[in-house]
Protein backbone atom coordinates (compact mmCIF):
# COMPACT_ATOMS: atom_id res chain seq x y z
CA UNK A 1 0.00 0.00 0.00
CA UNK A 2 2.50 2.65 0.85
CA UNK A 3 4.28 1.81 -2.60
CA UNK A 4 0.58 2.39 -4.38
CA UNK A 5 0.53 5.72 -2.21
CA UNK A 6 3.28 7.05 -3.67
CA UNK A 7 2.40 6.19 -6.72
CA UNK A 8 -0.98 7.86 -6.94
CA UNK A 9 1.04 11.11 -5.03
CA UNK A 10 2.92 11.11 -7.71
CA UNK A 11 0.44 10.90 -10.40
CA UNK A 12 -1.06 13.90 -8.55
CA UNK A 13 1.83 16.16 -8.86
CA UNK A 14 1.56 15.51 -12.75
CA UNK A 15 -2.07 16.50 -12.63
CA UNK A 16 -1.18 19.56 -11.04
CA UNK A 17 1.73 20.65 -13.36
CA UNK A 18 -1.09 20.00 -16.30
CA UNK A 19 -3.62 21.85 -14.68
CA UNK A 20 -1.14 25.04 -14.29
CA UNK A 21 -0.50 24.35 -17.91
CA UNK A 22 -3.76 24.40 -19.22
CA UNK A 23 -4.61 27.36 -17.35
CA UNK A 24 -1.01 28.75 -18.48
CA UNK A 25 -2.22 28.81 -22.46
CA UNK A 26 -5.88 29.92 -21.28
CA UNK A 27 -4.91 32.75 -20.37
CA UNK A 28 -2.43 33.31 -23.49
CA UNK A 29 -5.95 32.96 -25.54
CA UNK A 30 -7.49 35.36 -23.15
CA UNK A 31 -10.43 32.53 -22.80
CA UNK A 32 -11.10 33.70 -18.99
CA UNK A 33 -12.33 37.25 -20.24
CA UNK A 34 -13.63 36.09 -23.24
CA UNK A 35 -17.53 35.28 -24.02
CA UNK A 36 -20.94 36.60 -23.15
CA UNK A 37 -19.57 35.82 -18.98
CA UNK A 38 -16.42 37.22 -18.88
CA UNK A 39 -14.34 36.11 -15.86
CA UNK A 40 -11.04 36.49 -13.95
CA UNK A 41 -8.69 33.63 -14.21
CA UNK A 42 -9.51 32.78 -10.71
CA UNK A 43 -13.10 32.25 -11.27
CA UNK A 44 -12.32 30.85 -14.60
CA UNK A 45 -9.88 28.45 -12.69
CA UNK A 46 -12.79 27.48 -9.99
CA UNK A 47 -15.63 27.49 -12.96
CA UNK A 48 -14.03 24.65 -15.17
CA UNK A 49 -11.89 23.09 -12.15
CA UNK A 50 -14.25 21.96 -9.32
CA UNK A 51 -11.58 20.59 -7.05
CA UNK A 52 -10.29 24.15 -6.67
CA UNK A 53 -13.08 25.47 -5.03
CA UNK A 54 -12.57 24.35 -1.91
CA UNK A 55 -9.00 25.97 -2.40
CA UNK A 56 -5.77 26.60 -4.82
CA UNK A 57 -7.26 28.38 -7.49
CA UNK A 58 -5.56 31.42 -6.77
CA UNK A 59 -2.25 29.72 -6.34
CA UNK A 60 -2.64 27.97 -10.14
CA UNK A 61 -3.43 31.16 -11.81
CA UNK A 62 -0.13 32.68 -10.28
CA UNK A 63 2.18 29.81 -10.74
CA UNK A 64 1.01 29.78 -14.76
CA UNK A 65 1.38 33.63 -14.58
CA UNK A 66 4.84 33.26 -13.30
CA UNK A 67 5.84 30.95 -15.48
CA UNK A 68 5.49 33.32 -18.15
CA UNK A 69 8.25 34.88 -17.27
CA UNK A 70 11.79 33.49 -18.49
CA UNK A 71 13.29 33.91 -14.67
CA UNK A 72 10.76 31.30 -13.39
CA UNK A 73 11.87 28.59 -16.18
CA UNK A 74 13.35 26.34 -13.44
CA UNK A 75 10.73 26.77 -11.42
CA UNK A 76 8.47 25.19 -14.07
CA UNK A 77 10.76 22.92 -14.96
CA UNK A 78 10.45 21.78 -11.24
CA UNK A 79 6.43 21.92 -11.40
CA UNK A 80 6.45 20.26 -15.26
CA UNK A 81 8.78 17.17 -14.03
CA UNK A 82 5.99 16.84 -10.76
CA UNK A 83 9.14 17.43 -8.34
CA UNK A 84 7.70 20.56 -7.23
CA UNK A 85 4.20 20.76 -5.93
CA UNK A 86 1.91 23.84 -7.29
CA UNK A 87 1.38 25.39 -4.10
CA UNK A 88 5.26 24.99 -3.05
CA UNK A 89 6.07 26.69 -6.77
CA UNK A 90 3.62 29.73 -5.36
CA UNK A 91 5.82 29.84 -2.94
CA UNK A 92 9.09 29.68 -4.34
CA UNK A 93 7.95 32.44 -6.68
CA UNK A 94 7.04 34.98 -4.04
CA UNK A 95 10.05 34.45 -2.25
CA UNK A 96 12.32 34.57 -5.53
CA UNK A 97 10.48 38.02 -6.34
CA UNK A 98 10.77 39.57 -2.73
CA UNK A 99 14.96 38.39 -2.60
CA UNK A 100 15.89 39.39 -6.73
CA UNK A 101 16.05 43.01 -5.91
CA UNK A 102 18.87 43.07 -2.76
CA UNK A 103 20.87 39.78 -4.45
CA UNK A 104 24.54 40.27 -5.38
CA UNK A 105 24.93 40.42 -9.31
CA UNK A 106 24.78 36.80 -10.54
CA UNK A 107 23.35 35.64 -7.89
CA UNK A 108 19.65 34.72 -8.73
CA UNK A 109 20.32 31.20 -10.66
CA UNK A 110 21.51 29.85 -6.83
CA UNK A 111 18.92 31.20 -4.90
CA UNK A 112 16.08 30.00 -7.33
CA UNK A 113 17.85 26.66 -7.01
CA UNK A 114 18.02 26.83 -3.15
CA UNK A 115 14.70 27.86 -2.82
CA UNK A 116 13.39 25.05 -4.98
CA UNK A 117 15.40 22.56 -3.29
CA UNK A 118 13.99 23.65 -0.06
CA UNK A 119 10.34 24.04 -1.09
CA UNK A 120 10.50 20.41 -2.15
CA UNK A 121 12.47 18.48 1.05
CA UNK A 122 10.78 21.22 3.93
CA UNK A 123 7.24 22.76 1.87
CA UNK A 124 6.81 26.53 1.89
CA UNK A 125 7.63 27.11 5.51
CA UNK A 126 11.43 25.79 4.66
CA UNK A 127 11.44 28.09 1.82
CA UNK A 128 10.54 31.27 3.71
CA UNK A 129 12.84 30.35 6.65
CA UNK A 130 15.57 29.96 4.47
CA UNK A 131 15.73 33.65 3.13
CA UNK A 132 18.35 34.70 5.84
CA UNK A 133 20.70 31.77 4.78
CA UNK A 134 20.33 33.19 1.08
CA UNK A 135 20.64 36.76 2.01
CA UNK A 136 24.28 35.84 3.93
CA UNK A 137 25.67 33.94 1.33
CA UNK A 138 24.19 35.82 -1.89
CA UNK A 139 23.01 39.01 -0.72
CA UNK A 140 24.13 42.73 -1.17
CA UNK A 141 27.06 43.93 1.51
CA UNK A 142 25.35 44.28 4.12
CA UNK A 143 21.61 43.50 3.56
CA UNK A 144 21.50 40.97 6.18
CA UNK A 145 22.17 43.11 8.70
CA UNK A 146 20.12 45.98 7.58
CA UNK A 147 17.39 43.61 7.41
CA UNK A 148 17.93 42.83 11.67
CA UNK A 149 18.33 46.34 12.28
CA UNK A 150 15.26 47.10 10.58
CA UNK A 151 13.30 44.47 12.59
CA UNK A 152 15.13 46.11 15.94
CA UNK A 153 12.19 48.69 15.13
CA UNK A 154 9.22 46.23 16.23
CA UNK A 155 10.48 44.57 19.84
CA UNK A 156 8.09 45.64 21.43
CA UNK A 157 6.30 44.10 24.91
CA UNK A 158 2.69 44.99 25.59
CA UNK A 159 1.14 45.77 28.77
CA UNK A 160 -0.57 43.07 31.07
CA UNK A 161 -3.99 42.73 29.72
CA UNK A 162 -6.33 41.52 32.54
CA UNK A 163 -9.34 39.62 32.19
CA UNK A 164 -10.14 40.22 36.06
CA UNK A 165 -9.42 36.36 36.82
CA UNK A 166 -6.00 37.28 37.99
CA UNK A 167 -4.29 35.61 34.72
CA UNK A 168 -2.54 38.59 32.80
CA UNK A 169 -1.57 38.21 28.92
CA UNK A 170 1.53 40.21 27.63
CA UNK A 171 2.34 40.52 23.96
CA UNK A 172 6.05 39.81 23.14
CA UNK A 173 7.62 40.91 19.49
CA UNK A 174 11.21 39.92 19.69
CA UNK A 175 14.08 40.48 16.43
CA UNK A 176 16.65 37.27 15.72
CA UNK A 177 19.27 39.04 17.90
CA UNK A 178 16.70 39.25 21.14
CA UNK A 179 15.01 35.36 20.08
CA UNK A 180 18.64 34.39 19.82
CA UNK A 181 19.17 36.02 23.77
CA UNK A 182 16.02 34.90 25.20
CA UNK A 183 16.29 31.40 24.05
CA UNK A 184 19.38 30.82 25.25
CA UNK A 185 18.83 32.08 29.22
CA UNK A 186 15.24 30.01 28.50
CA UNK A 187 16.55 27.09 27.87
CA UNK A 188 18.05 25.40 30.67
CA UNK A 189 15.33 27.15 32.84
CA UNK A 190 12.31 25.33 30.69
CA UNK A 191 13.34 22.14 30.48
CA UNK A 192 11.29 19.53 32.50
CA UNK A 193 12.10 18.83 35.48
CA UNK A 194 10.37 15.53 37.41
CA UNK A 195 10.44 14.64 40.11
CA UNK A 196 11.25 12.11 42.74
CA UNK A 197 10.86 9.87 39.63
CA UNK A 198 7.60 11.56 38.44
CA UNK A 199 7.87 13.13 34.89
CA UNK A 200 6.95 16.98 34.94
CA UNK A 201 3.33 17.50 33.67
CA UNK A 202 3.58 20.88 33.28
CA UNK A 203 3.13 21.81 29.33
CA UNK A 204 5.87 23.26 27.63
CA UNK A 205 4.41 27.08 27.75
CA UNK A 206 3.78 26.51 31.40
CA UNK A 207 7.30 26.12 31.80
CA UNK A 208 8.60 28.86 29.30
CA UNK A 209 6.55 31.57 31.49
CA UNK A 210 7.92 30.15 34.37
CA UNK A 211 11.44 30.33 33.29
CA UNK A 212 11.22 34.14 32.35
CA UNK A 213 9.72 34.93 35.17
CA UNK A 214 12.48 33.08 37.35
CA UNK A 215 15.10 35.52 35.20
CA UNK A 216 13.62 38.56 35.92
CA UNK A 217 13.75 37.40 39.65
CA UNK A 218 17.27 36.31 39.09
CA UNK A 219 17.92 40.18 37.28
CA UNK A 220 16.28 41.89 40.06
CA UNK A 221 18.23 39.96 42.80
CA UNK A 222 21.53 40.37 41.23
CA UNK A 223 20.90 44.54 41.50
CA UNK A 224 24.33 45.74 39.62
CA UNK A 225 24.65 42.87 37.25
CA UNK A 226 23.44 39.04 36.33
CA UNK A 227 26.08 36.38 36.89
CA UNK A 228 25.87 33.98 33.38
CA UNK A 229 26.43 30.48 33.79
CA UNK A 230 27.93 28.34 30.88
CA UNK A 231 24.43 26.76 30.31
CA UNK A 232 22.50 30.02 30.12
CA UNK A 233 25.45 31.98 27.75
CA UNK A 234 24.60 32.64 24.07
CA UNK A 235 27.24 30.68 22.04
CA UNK A 236 27.74 32.46 18.47
CA UNK A 237 30.05 31.22 15.66
CA UNK A 238 31.08 32.98 12.98
CA UNK A 239 34.02 32.70 9.88
CA UNK A 240 36.70 35.35 10.50
CA UNK A 241 36.76 36.81 6.78
CA UNK A 242 32.80 37.52 8.27
CA UNK A 243 33.57 39.37 11.32
CA UNK A 244 36.34 41.26 9.46
CA UNK A 245 34.10 42.51 6.44
CA UNK A 246 31.30 43.41 8.95
CA UNK A 247 28.76 43.17 5.73
CA UNK A 248 28.94 39.35 4.14
CA UNK A 249 27.93 36.06 5.87
CA UNK A 250 26.61 35.60 9.14
CA UNK A 251 27.08 33.98 12.53
CA UNK A 252 25.08 30.93 13.71
CA UNK A 253 23.72 30.38 17.35
CA UNK A 254 24.71 26.87 18.55
CA UNK A 255 24.33 24.35 21.73
CA UNK A 256 20.65 25.72 22.64
CA UNK A 257 17.12 25.06 21.30
CA UNK A 258 17.03 27.98 18.94
CA UNK A 259 20.61 26.19 17.54
CA UNK A 260 21.19 27.37 13.75
CA UNK A 261 19.51 31.03 13.78
CA UNK A 262 22.09 33.62 11.36
CA UNK A 263 22.91 36.76 13.41
CA UNK A 264 24.27 39.36 11.17
CA UNK A 265 28.21 40.14 11.48
CA UNK A 266 27.68 43.73 12.80
CA UNK A 267 25.62 42.24 15.36
CA UNK A 268 28.19 39.59 16.68
CA UNK A 269 30.88 42.50 16.38
CA UNK A 270 28.63 44.31 19.31
CA UNK A 271 27.35 41.47 20.96
CA UNK A 272 30.82 40.24 22.13
CA UNK A 273 31.23 42.91 24.27
CA UNK A 274 28.33 41.49 26.12
CA UNK A 275 29.38 38.63 29.19
CA UNK A 276 26.51 36.10 28.13
CA UNK A 277 27.70 35.80 24.51
CA UNK A 278 30.63 33.42 23.73
CA UNK A 279 31.88 33.83 20.52
CA UNK A 280 34.00 31.76 18.40
CA UNK A 281 36.09 32.51 15.50
CA UNK A 282 36.35 30.24 12.49
CA UNK A 283 38.97 29.77 10.04
CA UNK A 284 38.21 29.35 6.52
CA UNK A 285 38.45 25.31 6.96
CA UNK A 286 36.13 25.35 9.79
CA UNK A 287 39.50 25.53 12.53
CA UNK A 288 38.97 27.08 15.79
CA UNK A 289 40.96 30.79 15.22
CA UNK A 290 39.57 31.96 18.80
CA UNK A 291 37.30 31.10 21.17
CA UNK A 292 35.39 34.29 23.44
CA UNK A 293 37.60 34.12 26.97
CA UNK A 294 37.50 36.15 29.94
CA UNK A 295 40.41 38.16 29.14
CA UNK A 296 37.81 40.11 26.16
CA UNK A 297 35.43 40.89 29.07
CA UNK A 298 35.78 43.47 31.48
CA UNK A 299 36.15 42.64 34.88
CA UNK A 300 33.98 43.72 37.48
CA UNK A 301 36.94 46.31 39.12
CA UNK A 302 37.10 48.06 35.64
CA UNK A 303 33.55 47.96 35.17
CA UNK A 304 33.52 50.29 38.62
CA UNK A 305 36.26 52.29 37.75
CA UNK A 306 34.18 52.79 34.08
CA UNK A 307 30.92 54.05 36.38
CA UNK A 308 33.22 56.90 38.66
CA UNK A 309 34.81 57.55 35.01
CA UNK A 310 32.00 58.26 33.03
CA UNK A 311 29.08 58.18 35.05
CA UNK A 312 26.47 57.11 32.76
CA UNK A 313 26.18 56.28 28.57
CA UNK A 314 28.55 58.15 26.91
CA UNK A 315 26.71 58.95 24.40
CA UNK A 316 26.15 62.45 24.06
CA UNK A 317 22.62 63.54 25.40
CA UNK A 318 22.26 60.70 26.85
CA UNK A 319 21.27 60.13 30.87
CA UNK A 320 20.99 56.93 31.22
CA UNK A 321 22.49 55.86 34.57
CA UNK A 322 26.10 53.82 34.77
CA UNK A 323 24.56 50.65 36.35
CA UNK A 324 22.52 50.45 32.98
CA UNK A 325 24.71 50.60 30.34
CA UNK A 326 27.47 48.22 28.96
CA UNK A 327 30.78 48.50 28.71
CA UNK A 328 31.87 48.79 25.06
CA UNK A 329 35.39 48.38 23.46
CA UNK A 330 36.53 51.65 21.66
CA UNK A 331 38.33 49.59 19.19
CA UNK A 332 36.48 46.10 19.08
CA UNK A 333 37.16 43.05 20.37
CA UNK A 334 37.17 41.87 16.49
CA UNK A 335 39.70 44.11 15.66
CA UNK A 336 41.96 43.56 18.04
CA UNK A 337 41.08 46.10 20.81
CA UNK A 338 42.40 45.79 24.19
CA UNK A 339 40.24 45.38 27.01
CA UNK A 340 41.59 47.94 29.12
CA UNK A 341 39.97 50.94 30.73
CA UNK A 342 41.70 53.47 28.16
CA UNK A 343 39.50 51.43 25.11
CA UNK A 344 36.17 51.48 27.08
CA UNK A 345 33.35 53.40 26.91
CA UNK A 346 30.01 52.82 28.85
CA UNK A 347 26.93 53.01 26.66
CA UNK A 348 23.18 52.09 27.12
CA UNK A 349 21.62 49.20 24.79
CA UNK A 350 20.11 51.95 21.93
CA UNK A 351 23.27 53.98 21.84
CA UNK A 352 25.16 50.73 21.79
CA UNK A 353 22.84 49.50 19.10
CA UNK A 354 23.76 53.26 17.62
CA UNK A 355 27.68 52.91 17.29
CA UNK A 356 28.19 49.68 16.13
CA UNK A 357 25.22 50.20 13.30
CA UNK A 358 26.58 53.96 11.83
CA UNK A 359 30.44 52.62 12.45
CA UNK A 360 30.98 55.52 15.40
CA UNK A 361 34.63 56.02 16.69
CA UNK A 362 35.14 57.40 20.53
CA UNK A 363 38.51 58.41 22.11
CA UNK A 364 39.54 58.58 25.95
CA UNK A 365 40.59 62.29 26.13
CA UNK A 366 41.73 64.44 28.66
CA UNK A 367 38.76 66.71 30.66
CA UNK A 368 36.04 66.51 33.47
CA UNK A 369 34.17 63.32 32.67
CA UNK A 370 30.65 62.92 33.81
CA UNK A 371 31.84 61.20 37.20
CA UNK A 372 34.19 63.78 38.28
CA UNK A 373 37.03 61.96 36.85
CA UNK A 374 40.15 63.30 34.75
CA UNK A 375 39.02 61.86 31.66
CA UNK A 376 35.97 61.60 29.41
CA UNK A 377 34.93 60.08 26.15
CA UNK A 378 34.90 61.75 23.33
CA UNK A 379 32.77 60.66 20.03
CA UNK A 380 33.02 61.46 16.55
CA UNK A 381 29.27 61.32 15.53
CA UNK A 382 30.47 61.07 11.45
CA UNK A 383 29.01 58.10 9.92
CA UNK A 384 31.82 55.55 8.90
CA UNK A 385 34.25 57.24 11.26
CA UNK A 386 35.33 53.98 13.19
CA UNK A 387 35.95 52.58 10.22
CA UNK A 388 38.42 55.74 9.40
CA UNK A 389 39.73 54.78 12.57
CA UNK A 390 40.84 51.60 11.89
CA UNK A 391 42.90 53.03 8.75
CA UNK A 392 44.75 55.41 10.29
CA UNK A 393 45.61 52.92 12.70
CA UNK A 394 46.53 50.12 10.09
CA UNK A 395 48.91 53.05 8.39
CA UNK A 396 50.82 53.61 11.55
CA UNK A 397 51.81 50.27 11.91
CA UNK A 398 54.89 48.75 10.73
CA UNK A 399 55.09 47.20 7.53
Amino acid sequence: MAELLGEVDALGSVCDAARVAVVGEAIDRGEPGSGVRAMTAVQWVREFAPSTRAGGARAVVEVAAAFAKPVNEPVRVAVQSGRLPVRSAAVVVTEADRLRPVLAAGAEPHVLAGLVDMAVEHGPRGCRMVRPALLARYGRDGQLQVEQDVARRFVALSGPADDGSGISEYRLVLDTEGRAVLEAALGPLSAPRPVEGERDLRSCDQRRGEALVALVRRAVAAGQGVGPVAKAQLVVTVDWASLASGVRGAGVTVGGADAGTLIAPETVRRLACDASVLPVVLGSAGEVLDQGRAARLFTTAQTRRLWLRDGGCTFPGCSVPAQWADAHHLVHWADFGVTDVGNAALLCGRHHTVVHSRRLAGQVVAGLGEGGGGERVEWDLTLGSYDQLLARRAAQEPA
